[in-house]
């Protein structure tokens, strides 16, 4: 063991209690009741410890322990978390499936202004997405979209700038000599792209497809302007809303802390089951 080493795993150490503390605390906070925390809210370990918040979000148990009625309803959790999954899944399967006939489009097909095009996508990564924001709204507002899956999606379905790029540079690391063996075998553009290019292009599409789901699922601000009841807006939302509705003096922090951790626990168990997918496929520059 060297100095070198010593410092490493003490780094690593500090590095990785800063980033989990976080979601102990949020565990800490959903497995303690509400009078409990207002009497010690400096406490490292639960206090009142009890499971009101997770059986209320569960829909096993209604009010909470003080016999009040909480603002967390589980019904609307329930509605929230089917919105949240809706939105996640059509807008992951748009934008994979525009990003990649669009990369595909970019790196094996050759047609006049294609790095001229592309180009312009490049600049697309570099503007923030924050500044699109507006004019999309008024678009969804001209449309009449406003509180809408199809509101919620339009905007970023068809278009991923770092999707496209992403996916560009892996195609073009495909040799050339599989497009000439598909058109000796009289395989057109559409037809190589689904049998050919997709099944090589498996790993970074699976990883993309994560990391959109993952994206769109935390998504908040987009969510909040263009909905505005518990019809369409996710879980994300929904959660502001579970706390800015507590009738009580003081928020129902149990409740809200152990909805968060419901609605969070499917993205982290995607981190763990496909973690080091991710990693492997944003390092992958060959062929295997």
């Amino acid at each position: 063991m060297s100095i070198g080493r010593v410092v490493a795993w003490i780094y690593v150490t500090v590095i990785l209690i800063i980033t989990i503390f976080p979601f102990y605390w949020i565990l800490r906070t959903a497995l303690s009741s509400n009078d409990a925390l207002s009497q010690n809210p400096q406490s490292l370990w639960p206090v009142g410890l009890t499971l009101d918040g997770f059986e209320r979000v569960l829909g096993l148990a209604h009010g909470n322990s003080t016999g009040t009625v909480s603002a967390l309803d589980s019904g609307d959790f329930l509605f929230y978390l089917r919105n949240s999954t809706l939105y996640a899944t059509i807008m992951t399967a748009f934008v994979i499936f525009f990003s990649t006939t669009a990369a595909y489009a970019f790196a094996r097909l050759h047609w006049r202004g294609r790095n001229l095009m592309f180009s312009l996508f490049l600049v697309a990564l570099m503007v923030p997405g924050i500044m699109s924001m507006l004019p999309n709204f008024v678009l969804i507002k001209d449309l009449g979209l406003l509180n809408s899956l199809p509101g919620l999606v339009l905007p970023g379905a068809l278009f991923s700038a770092f999707n496209i790029f992403f996916l560009r540079q892996f195609m073009l690391g495909l040799p050339n000599e599989i497009d000439d063996a598909a058109r000796i075998d009289g395989v057109g553009p559409i037809r190589a792209l689904f049998s050919v290019t997709i099944p090589m292009t498996a790993a970074p599409i699976t990883t993309l497809t994560i990391l959109t789901f993952i994206n769109t699922w935390n998504e908040y601000f987009w969510p909040l302007l263009v909905t505005n009841d518990k019809t369409t807006q996710p879980l994300t939302v929904g959660l502001a809303s579970f706390q800015q509705n507590a009738p009580t003096v003081t928020p129902d922090w149990g409740g809200l802390m152990a909805a968060t951790l419901v609605a969070a626990l499917p993205m982290l168990l995607v981190f763990v089951i496909f973690g080091r997918r991710i990693v492997n496929s944003i390092g992958f520059t060959g062929i295997r």
